[in-house]
């Protein structure tokens, strides 16, 4: 059972991390950012388009930009550390586990944390959040050596650790590393009385193996071109501003997007535990039944809650509000389920048989939902696929087996076999993770391929000189990663200011051409077959075609003309516009 539920991890995680392109949101900027950090000579600003990039510190893109640097800029070298960081996570979770309750419970809080949707989602994306996530569960299981160790030579150890991952998580996204550890221990200080242990060395001698490899890298910043500028940014903007409002022009207000509310994290984490929700909502049933119990049964109990709820706490009160701002407490979430499957043998409680079996329940309504993902993507690229049969052949296999474990997880809660219950939800929430969506993937991947867009318009542009026109970070990411071409920016919004800089450039040199992105999407004939089914009207039209003379509304003033135009079927459209002499000697 060891072998194969870790098996089973390896092979999700791997199907998510190396199985599918670069997709947006945001993972295209990440690989620009690594692409750029496998060859640029300063590394301790990230660059994007070969502009600072100061929202996050570097360590997340040298891991990427060595894996670019050695294997390519393919999406599975740029992701190849997140294996790394899955596993790691996994272990300090597992290791927590295990030395407070026993080798089941550690077992089952590392598949709960490798499995849980966030935590999942967050391992295979390409950001700064998976390196984080792995930090913070390294130092909170440091935290967990120190705090509970019996001389001063295990706490001595335990808290070094505990500074070391929170170096790795500071140099991967700040100062948000220290925000889960720190409110663990400061709410198991007061929840067990032991104020002493805030004035024990041991717990400060870290901290100067801590601060030299932060102060290190923030020397290089400072001592580099406009270097309090950019520490400015990297530490009030990109950090004070997501938790208040500050002064700060507006493309430093990151308070603005992701706005929060009272409550927004609560009503969202659901979701965020899925698929084991209601299993997470049975663990806390029984915790509060058992709050009462002896000190010693309920420290792992005080540790998890300690790790989640007052983190929970704060991001309920900041500005701004993401799911991925909450990954980092997700362990105290699998501790709790490792605590409730360490105990199934013996509660025998029928609350706990009702969860598993309505997670069950979940699972077979997952397969039907990834049943007809994978039929409708097939109706969808049918001419497209390369194998058909092995796309059918994978996907039947999969959605087989994910819907005979969670069949055989209904029978044995039914029977009383809890255990043996939630050993089958995890087999079948994996095999859902591997067969299907190692097909859907792909199907995904050409609705996202920017990179052909980017070649095809630095073919395209037979060496002229290119203004990007209000881009987005993900647009001149891909284009300077592909392109291979002169590029300019002029930054957005479309304003009639912005609208006269373009034409002074165009007045400047009259051969360059505008790269802008145009509304709206292409959809293929399935989905817009569905979109007129559902009655979904912005997914029933297509594109113009080029020869139409169809421009973006704001050059309709313009002397300008449609070169190009680039669209992805069910994805993003560009435009290349030209100069039109005809219409200037008009």
């Amino acid at each position: 059972m060891l072998g194969l539920i870790w098996l089973a991890l390896a092979v999700s995680w791997a199907v998510g991390i190396l199985g599918r392109g670069y997709w947006t949101p945001d993972e295209p900027r990440e690989a620009d950012l690594a692409w750029r950090m496998s060859f640029q000579p300063s590394k301790a600003v990230p660059l994007l388009a070969g502009e600072p990039f100061c929202e996050k510190p570097p360590l997340a893109y040298w891991a990427a930009g060595a894996a670019i640097d050695e294997w390519g800029s393919d999406a599975w070298a740029a992701r190849l550390p997140n294996l790394l960081y899955a596993l790691l996570t996994a272990l300090a979770v597992s290791a927590i586990g295990r030395r407070s309750m026993g080798p089941i419970a550690g077992l089952a809080a590392a598949a709960a944390m490798g499995t849980l949707l966030l935590s999942y989602q967050v391992a295979i994306w390409l950001a700064t959040d998976a390196p984080l996530l792995a930090a913070v569960a390294v130092a909170l299981l440091g935290l967990h050596l120190g705090f509970y160790a019996k001389d001063s030579g295990g706490r001595l150890r335990g808290y070094s650790l505990m500074h070391i991952a929170l170096a790795a998580g500071f140099l991967s996204k700040s100062a948000a590393a220290w925000m889960v550890p720190v409110l663990t221990l400061g709410t198991l200080v007061v929840w067990e009385r032991r104020w002493r242990e805030l004035l024990r060395w041991e717990l400060y001698a870290g901290m100067l193996l801590q601060a030299a490899l932060i102060f290190t890298w923030i020397w290089a910043v400072y001592a580099g071109p406009d270097g309090p500028l950019r520490l400015k940014i990297f530490f009030w903007n990109n950090l004070v501003g997501r938790f208040a409002h500050i002064d700060a022009p507006q493309e430093l207000q990151y308070a603005t997007a992701h706005r929060n509310f009272p409550g927004k994290y609560l009503v969202e984490l659901p979701v965020y535990l899925v698929p084991w929700t209601l299993l997470a909502a049975a663990a806390a049933r029984r915790a509060w039944r058992q709050r009462n119990a002896p000190t010693d049964r309920l420290r792992p109990l005080r540790f998890a809650l300690a790790t989640f709820v007052p983190t929970l706490g704060v991001l309920s009160l900041a500005a701004t509000a993401r799911n991925i701002y909450l990954a980092p407490a997700l362990p105290g979430v699998a501790l709790l389920l490792g605590w409730w499957v360490s105990g199934l043998s013996t509660a025998q409680d029928r609350w706990d048989a009702w969860a598993i079996r309505g997670t069950a329940f979940v699972l077979l309504m997952a397969v039907i939902v990834f049943a007809a993902a994978v039929i409708f993507l097939g109706i969808d690229s049918w001419e497209m696929l390369n194998s058909r049969l092995l796309f059918a052949a994978v996907s039947a296999i999969g959605l087989g087996c994910a819907l005979a474990c969670a069949l055989l997880s209904w029978h044995a809660a039914g029977r009383g076999r809890l255990p043996r219950a939630t050993f089958f939800l995890l087999l079948a929430y994996c095999a859902l993770l591997t067969g299907p969506a190692s097909q859907i993937y792909p199907r995904i991947d050409a609705w996202q391929d920017l990179a052909s867009i980017g070649r095809a318009i630095g073919r395209d542009a037979g060496g002229r000189p290119l203004i990007l026109f209000a881009p987005d970070e993900t647009t001149r990411a891909f284009m300077d990663m592909y392109a291979r071409a002169p590029v300019a920016t002029l930054a957005g919004p479309v304003t009639a200011e912005s609208i006269e800089r373009l034409q002074a450039r165009f007045q400047a040199n009259p051969q360059s051409l505008v790269v802008t992105q145009l509304p709206g999407r292409n959809y293929s004939r399935a989905f817009r077959e569905m979109g007129a089914r559902l009655g979904f009207a912005d997914m029933t039209g297509q594109l113009p075609p080029v020869d139409d003379a169809w421009m973006p509304g704001w050059a309709s003033g313009m002397p300008l003309r449609m070169a190009h135009r680039y669209a992805l079927a069910n994805g993003r459209s560009y435009a290349v516009l030209d100069w039109d002499p005809a219409t200037t000697s008009r």
